[in-house]
């Protein structure tokens, strides 16, 4: 994200009028259930999460990213605070949330006595990981130092927290574990931005780590790199590439994951191709698919003899319509390559994930994933047991998701004042922060620095947490 606590240019996000909110088929907004914090319980006693936003997203058709860049050209991204009209009403501690979304994946890796497929499972989750943010335009908001997130899902089996361990430069912490004791999830991620004047793009530096307790395993890699494209004129699009290992430190086994970038006519956009080898270097398996649709695998061979047979000019067989995956709305979007095709299936390949069906009013919310749109519910009763810092109690993000935008943008000032306020008084009584669930370290799988969760926060006891909204 771009927003700070250094802002810079003279824009004002409370002063600037914000246009009309577009408007929810009401067909969709029944489907919302009980509003403000409540939530439905199934015949089966599992809780129904809530399946719309309180109000829909704002219109950025008079709004321009360029208009706010071409007065910051020569200054760090960090420093840039956009107008929250850019924003998706979630926390980039919420959108790391996301990872768990297809958690079933850790689950099957959990279940597989091959150790394989126990890779191709975790290759399947990585890449899972960053396909919420298909068509994810709006930025998350940046967390305040100190804001944390928690996540309990019983009927998915895990829990989860996050907390804003730096703020300059940005680090986000997270650990998650499931509720079975048969998995744990955690890494910090440091987003570096560079602007290339017709797009943002963003590294996600920092490790990953997920170990699966029963089989002693544990995985480590980093995500691809985002960019998100026309910024200056045209209709935002984004795209991911660069290489991703998978690295399983307890067999040697590898898996390098390509995320191939669009080029010239978009013939590689979203495709993802790679292959799990051995700790001899031996390919087991190839993967490939889109990180948009689905992710197959099958063996080098049959992969090997089917290229050479595309470089001949051969028929090659494309997924059935009932396999198909809903191509997005915006693949004859202005200023971006045309999809041509889905993935083509090669014949004796296996399914390794496929992509969840959005609400059918997903564009009116932000492109949100079902899942998404379940991560600032606050329901009835929590906010006496969450942390003080939860991003759930956030204004700013509150007011955006209800539609009170122009509160939500006066919220945003004041919490970033408070912020800069809180770090001038700490330097002015040489006073360092320090962070409550997380403490810097060591990654032991990869013997780099990373920020390794210290344990206690679901013990409750949230009396030592600062002040932050």
């Amino acid at each position: 994200g771009f927003d700070s606590d250094n802002s810079s240019g003279d824009f004002s996000e409370a002063n600037h009028k914000v246009p009309e909110m577009l408007d929810l088929d009401p067909h969709q907004s029944s489907r919302t259930g009980k509003q403000n914090g409540e939530t439905e319980i199934q015949e089966n006693g599992i809780k129904r999460h809530r399946t719309s936003l309180p109000a829909p997203m704002f219109s950025r058709s008079d709004f321009s990213v360029w208009s706010i860049l071409k007065k910051c050209i020569g200054l760090e991204l960090s420093k840039i605070t956009m107008p929250i009209v850019f924003n998706e009403p979630l926390s980039f501690l919420q959108r790391i949330t996301e990872y768990m979304e297809h958690i079933y994946l850790i689950n099957k890796a959990c279940s597989h006595a091959d150790p394989l497929e126990r890779m191709q499972a975790v290759a399947a989750f990585a890449v899972s990981a960053v396909a919420s943010q298909w068509e994810r335009t709006g930025k998350p908001f940046n967390p305040l130092l100190g804001e944390t997130y928690e996540l309990t899902r019983e009927d998915l089996g895990f829990r989860f927290i996050s907390e804003q361990v730096s703020h300059h430069p940005p680090i986000s912490a997270f650990y998650s574990e499931g509720l079975n004791k048969d998995f744990i999830f955690h890494g910090s991620i440091y987003p570096k931005l560079k602007f290339w004047g017709k797009s943002i793009e963003a590294e996600p530096r920092g490790t990953i780590t997920l170990e699966l307790l029963k089989h002693n395993e544990a995985y480590t890699w980093t995500n691809p790199t985002c960019c998100v494209h026309n910024v200056i004129i045209g209709k935002l699009w984004l795209e991911q590439y660069g290489t991703v290992e998978i690295v399983n430190h307890s067999t040697g086994d590898k898996c390098v994951l390509n995320f191939k970038p669009c080029g010239l006519f978009g013939k590689e956009l979203h495709r993802v191709e790679g292959y799990i080898q051995d700790k001899n270097r031996k390919k087991l398996c190839v993967i490939y698919g889109k990180w948009t649709e689905c992710l197959w695998c099958t063996d080098p061979t049959t992969y090997e003899t089917y290229k050479k047979n595309e470089k001949r000019g051969g028929e090659q067989k494309k997924l059935k319509p009932s396999e198909d995956v809903i191509k997005s709305e915006n693949d004859e979007a202005d200023d971006m390559p045309e999809i041509q095709d889905t993935v083509q299936f090669i014949p004796g390949s296996k399914l390794l994930w496929r992509i969840n069906c959005r609400p059918p009013n997903s564009s009116q919310m932000y492109n949100f994933t079902s899942f998404a749109v379940s991560l600032n519910e606050l329901e009835k009763g929590m906010e006496a047991i969450l942390a003080p810092t939860d991003c759930r109690l956030r204004p700013d993000i509150r007011n955006m998701e209800n539609g009170n935008m122009d509160v939500a943008s006066k919220e945003k000032e004041r919490l970033e004042e408070k912020q800069r306020a809180a770090r001038k008084e700490r330097a002015k009584d040489e006073v360092e922060w320090h962070t409550r669930w997380f403490h810097q370290g060591t990654n032991p799988y990869t013997g780099t620095s990373d920020w390794l969760y210290s344990g206690g926060y679901f013990d409750r006891n949230f009396s030592d947490c600062p002040d932050i909204y």
